[in-house]
């Protein structure tokens, strides 16, 4: 007999076990491909995923398949950097960085004292991100410690895995966003009250180095050597007028890393938002410690940054994730994020396969962020989360994939076409949680 907690779902299933290599082709045993596949949920984990001739004489006696041939599941979007504050402030004005935070983000930010103001922008941010099939994100809140509370609270009841934490910031910012003293107590708190709670993971937050002391930086490399199971997030070297300004702030350090790993904020479970402007020997040195650069493409075309380059990081071992760094990113969307990426990569020499594209959204994201045990595979025992995407979802995209002969062709397509509309639904802890109108 079935059980109530069985789901059984008949699709096209895409998995990447591993990295799939540069090539034309994924290299062998990268890639989980089944034309004709079932996914066999029990509750919030996969209890099955493979062929459906191969799984369906296992199937319980009276089993209900849901028939979903004419789509194709892949594990749920990863968004490795994303500000949820700062999603009204999409689509503003595009200036540079630093201008840009003082005329759009600091402002913004400051509506976050109101805890009813995080509690709706919480919840419509959660809708938006798993409307564009992203399951897991790692996200910056606010300074204020009722920004998280409010963020998490929202996580843990549809039950998602999500990384967040509490900006700290005390210097160079408008007084109602300045933490002080009090930063390093309120992310104590916040660890206590929500790290390791159900799905949710806490990550230490300084925004970035012109906006802490050399003492909030050491406090805040305190918490990750007396939890080493933390993570931290932050930026680096985005924009050329912040490398100057953090070289006049630092005058010791011999680099902008520098300043980093002098605070212990440099680990394996580090993330480091964008990266445009490192040389070599800082990419040698992040590879050494086993941090990743999040890579946000359209977040740098939006503010000029700069073009990412990833052959760099390939050449030295530097792990990077992809991400959409709204505010300043303008797409939710993991599709939005590849096409964006694949045109740095165009205007760099250094084009992006559909396979590296959708193994970086997903098992590569999830291994940078050490959780690649949880997350990222359609495979059994994984967390069940995942995207069910309609090839058909518009008219152009299917005319589009109607002329593809190949996979490698069809998710190319998807990479530069499809949107928001191609989700059909996302599932994230085993239950469905966005279903596509119409």
């Amino acid at each position: 007999m079935t059980s109530p907690n069985d789901t059984f779902i008949r699709a096209e299933l895409v998995s990447f076990a591993r990295d799939p290599g540069d090539g034309d082709s994924p290299e062998p045993g990268s890639l989980a491909h089944y034309p004709d596949g079932l996914l066999w949920l029990k509750g919030q984990h996969i209890h099955a995923a493979g062929r459906y001739a191969d799984l369906s004489p296992s199937l319980p006696y009276g089993a209900d398949v849901v028939d979903y041939r004419d789509k194709l599941i892949m594990p749920g979007f990863i968004d490795t950097h994303v500000h949820y504050v700062q999603l009204d402030i999409m689509a503003s004005y595009g200036r540079q960085l630093l201008d840009w935070l003082n005329d759009y983000t600091f402002p913004e930010e400051c509506r976050f004292a109101n805890h009813a103001h995080a509690e709706a922008l919480s919840n419509a941010f959660l809708d938006e991100m798993l409307r564009a099939g992203t399951t897991t994100a790692q996200v910056f809140g606010s300074s204020h410690p009722g920004s998280v509370n409010a963020f998490f609270s929202a996580c843990q009841k549809r039950q998602l895995r999500m990384l967040a934490g509490k900006v700290l910031m005390d210097r160079n910012a408008p007084e109602g966003l300045l933490d002080g003293a009090a930063g390093i107590a309120d992310s104590e708190r916040l660890i206590e009250d929500w790290h390791g709670q159900g799905r949710l993971g806490y990550s230490v937050t300084p925004r970035f180095a012109p906006t802490s002391t050399q003492i909030q930086m050491d406090a805040a490399g305190a918490l990750l050597r007396n939890d080493p199971s933390l993570w931290l997030q932050t930026h680096l070297a985005e924009n050329s007028g912040e490398l100057d300004w953090v070289a006049e702030l630092f005058p010791g350090s011999q680099d902008y890393l520098a300043v980093y790993e002098a605070a212990g904020l440099v680990g394996p479970r580090s993330t480091f938002a964008h990266g445009i402007h490192l040389d070599h020997g800082m990419r040698k040195r992040l590879a050494e410690r086993g941090a990743n650069i999040a890579f946000c493409p359209s977040s740098n075309l939006f503010l000029g940054s700069g073009l990412f380059d990833r052959e760099a990081a390939k050449e030295t071992g530097m792990a990077f994730t992809y991400a959409s760094d709204i505010g300043a990113g303008t797409d939710l969307s993991g599709f939005g994020t590849l096409k964006s990426a694949y045109q740095v990569g165009q205007l760099r020499g250094q084009p992006l396969t559909a396979w590296q594209g959708f193994y970086g959204l997903t098992h590569g994201n999830a291994k940078a962020l050490s959780l690649e045990h949880h997350i990222g595979q359609l495979a059994s025992s994984y967390e069940a989360d995942f995207v069910v995407i309609d090839p058909q979802a518009t008219s152009l995209l299917s005319r589009r994939i109607q002329h593809c002969t190949t996979l490698g062709e069809r998710l190319f397509a998807l990479m530069m076409l499809a949107d928001d509309r191609a989700i059909y639904e996302t599932w994230a802890g085993g239950q469905c949680q966005h279903r596509r109108d119409g």
